[in-house]
């Protein structure tokens, strides 16, 4: 009964973990600065709960009792986080990044304690009751993962696209509180001293074995760690790989952190099952160490498995994640069993190495995240994180107590999966961005990339014709002439027409700088500044001569962040025109940028008379929540412009700029050149407006997009 709490209190856990990143995000931006430290709080407050668990489990008795009181704080406070956070974040928005991770540890400390705290407590009443460390471990392990897992593809599926945050925040206090009032029944019932059971056990509870600790303390602490370090390692870059694959794409991230769960939650269960009936403690550590190396093995495999499969179709390979998943999941149980004595410290041992596991797991957000992935390539990466993982079972070998000759017989095994991954990884990843954006081409058919920029913030690969794809999906192309289509430029130049003196502009994404490239050397404008999150961008920018000019024009500022929150760190600023030619409206965190209140925040910035001039990219849904927030509308072939004045769309004012439009210094439009001439009439016919009236028509019913309701991401 009790792992059955733990099961139903895992769901409510991972989907505040979900709300709870996007609500933050939302307050203080998406770039991978703020990701690091809204993860690591979230870690760290797990730790820290695992700590106090274990000191709580040695001193009270009735630990049923002090879970059910666990979870019904938590459902108390999921009640009150979303508006706690957003109080909070509407006179915190310009803090600095030390400021922010201290924020964000405080605002998630009170639930992570209480949830680091419960696998300890319940661990040491179940080893109470059973004797066995490793199948008490196991058993819980596996129910709480289970239920999480689960939780990932309801969110995903159910609860996101379909009640929002702020209902599925509300679903998951109620099952906090199911949870609570369940165990506190229990408790009642069963009040006795968990130190000394007073009930009859059944037979089979009584019997089970419990090894001598095979592991020493320094050994079971490291070898704590350094899986919770590799584990985090994986579920990044593997999330990186999925990510490009679908062109990150917003169920990516809940369905492969499902995957990756459920294989943690069998894993746990195979540990549960082994430590009912193995009794040598040699058996133990040559079967952790087999895990240990297969894991990595295994998971050195999923690029490979990746590349080859057809377009599409590379998210239909996250059920392999399964396999390396379930064995890293029976690695920190074994870890337990070999570690642990049952006794009145169980708890307390067993907080210190989930302690070690925590911290491991945020070190590994940090260095392979934030440190990592913005000097080192994904394939190398891919090839590291094995071999640190194959490492650990090396440190597994030199905690445990071994005769010497069966060590070293699987020390040389150890290493010889260490040189064939180190030997064969490039090979096997060569040209891996590639396959993984042209997937299921032949081999002979796939061209190299004219370049691959790689930063923490993302990837950014470029075709030998200089069309640019940011994280796996088109982003523009390398292009400032008006008479060629290929990414549709003459919008940028279209801004004469709808504001007649541009003097202050804001451009939210810089990608290509083609864009901002045009706007910069409107004779209107006086001062351009640009908010592009991926530093990598730049680089390229830099190598083009069409768009190089951009880095050295006085009038343009850029600035390396989160586009939203620079408007919330900046209240004062306003501009005549703010442009985005940004995100899908399918892509994670597309939200962020298209909302209802996203567009309340940039109408704030708006000078009189402003314009905020952005791509629905398609998406009738992004048109209908401009119309709700602004009064005025109106379609520039495609592009959504809106503003709280009247719009009108000037083609004479526009054909007269154009005509004297000069790129760093070189004339636009040759005036003796008839055929450009003669094109350029057909472009500025060719520009397509819809006024707001055909505009309401043709999103009559949609819904709008709000930041609670996560827009069509999930849809």
């Amino acid at each position: 009964m009790v792992a059955i709490l733990f099961f139903v209190s895992g769901f409510p856990a991972l989907l505040y973990q979900i709300v709870w990143q996007r609500a933050l995000f939302t307050l203080y931006g998406v770039n991978i600065e703020s990701v690091t430290v809204v993860v690591a709080a979230f870690m760290l407050g797990l730790g820290a709960g695992s700590l106090i668990g274990g000191q709580l489990s040695r001193l009270l008795s009735s630990i049923l009792l002090l879970f059910s009181a666990i979870e019904l704080v938590i459902g108390i406070y999921g009640l009150a986080s979303l508006p706690l956070f957003h109080w909070i974040g509407s006179f915190t928005a310009g803090v600095s990044s030390l400021q922010l991770g201290v924020l964000a540890f405080l605002l998630v400390l009170v639930p992570t304690v209480l949830m680091g705290a419960t696998l300890p407590l319940l661990t040491h009443h179940l080893v109470t009751l059973s004797g066995n460390v490793g199948r008490a471990v196991g058993a819980l392990y596996f129910a709480n993962t289970l239920g999480s897992a689960l939780a990932c593809f309801v969110a995903a599926k159910v609860t996101l696209p379909f009640l929002g945050m702020n209902a599925t925040v509300l679903l998951a206090a109620a099952m906090n509180f199911a949870v609570g009032l369940s165990a506190l029944l229990m408790g009642r019932r069963l009040r006795f001293p968990s130190s000394a059971p007073r009930v009859s056990l059944p037979g089979p509870a009584r019997r089970l074995p419990q090894i001598t600790p095979a592991l020493s303390d320094w050994g079971g602490m490291v070898l704590a760690g350094i899986t919770g370090l590799v584990a985090l390692s994986y579920e990044i870059v593997w999330y990186r790989l999925y990510a490009f694959s679908s062109a990150s794409e917003a169920k990516t991230f809940p369905y492969l952190l499902g995957f990756y769960l459920l294989g943690i939650a069998l894993g746990s269960l195979g540990v549960r099952l082994l430590c009912a009936a193995a009794k040598e403690a040699s058996r133990h550590i040559v079967f952790l160490w087999l895990v240990v190396v297969l894991a990595n093995v295994a998971a050195f495999l999923v690029p490979v498995l990746m590349r080859g499969v057809d377009y599409g179709l590379a998210r239909w390979t996250m059920p392999f994640l399964i396999v390396p998943s379930a064995l890293l999941g029976a690695a920190f149980p074994l870890v337990c069993h070999l570690s642990v004595l049952p006794g009145k410290r169980t708890g307390q041992h067993l907080s210190f190495l989930y302690g070690a596991n925590i911290v491991g797991s945020t070190v590994g957000t940090f260095v392979t995240g934030f440190v990592l992935m913005d000097r080192w390539p994904l394939a190398s990466l891919l090839i590291a994180v094995p071999l640190a993982g194959l490492a650990a079972a090396l440190v597994v070998l030199l905690a445990a107590r071994l005769p010497s000759r069966q060590s070293l017989a699987l020390a040389v095994l150890t290493l010889a999966a260490m040189a064939a991954i180190k030997g064969f990884g490039p090979g096997s990843l060569d040209r891996l961005y590639e396959r993984l954006q042209w997937q299921g081409a032949a081999v002979a058919e796939i061209a190299r990339f004219h370049d691959v920029v790689e930063t923490r913030s993302g990837i950014v690969t470029v075709t030998n014709d200089g069309l640019v794809f940011g994280g796996g999906a088109y982003d523009g192309a390398f292009n400032v002439d008006p008479l060629n289509q290929v990414n549709g430029i003459f919008r940028a130049y279209a801004l004469d027409a709808l504001h007649p003196a541009p003097r202050r502009i804001l451009e939210i994404g810089l990608s290509t700088g083609s864009w901002a490239q045009v706007m910069a050397n409107n004779a209107q404008v006086q001062q351009l500044t640009s908010i592009e999150i991926n530093p990598g961008y730049l680089r390229l920018i830099a190598r083009r001569p069409e768009v190089a000019g951009l880095l050295r024009n006085p009038k343009v500022t850029i600035h390396i962040d989160d586009g939203r929150r620079w408007l919330a760190r900046n209240p004062a600023e306003r501009f005549d025109v703010i442009v985005m030619n940004t995100i899908y409206h399918w892509r994670a965190s597309s939200t962020h940028m298209l909302s209802k209140e996203f567009l309340e925040l940039a109408r704030e910035h708006l000078a009189p008379g402003g314009v905020v001039y952005y791509n629905p990219t398609g998406s009738l849904e992004v048109v209908r929540t401009g119309l709700s927030v602004f009064p005025y509308a109106l379609s520039v072939s495609g592009m959504l412009a809106v503003s709280n004045s009247p719009l009108s769309f000037d083609r004479t004012r526009w054909r007269k700029r154009l005509g004297s439009y000069c790129i760093d210094g070189h004339p636009v439009l040759d005036p003796s050149d008839q055929v450009r001439q003669r094109q350029l009439e057909e472009i500025l016919s060719m520009a397509q407006i819809d006024t707001r009236g055909t505009l309401e028509e043709r999103t009559r019913g949609r819904r709008l997009i709000t930041d609670d309701n996560t827009g069509v991401e999930f849809r």
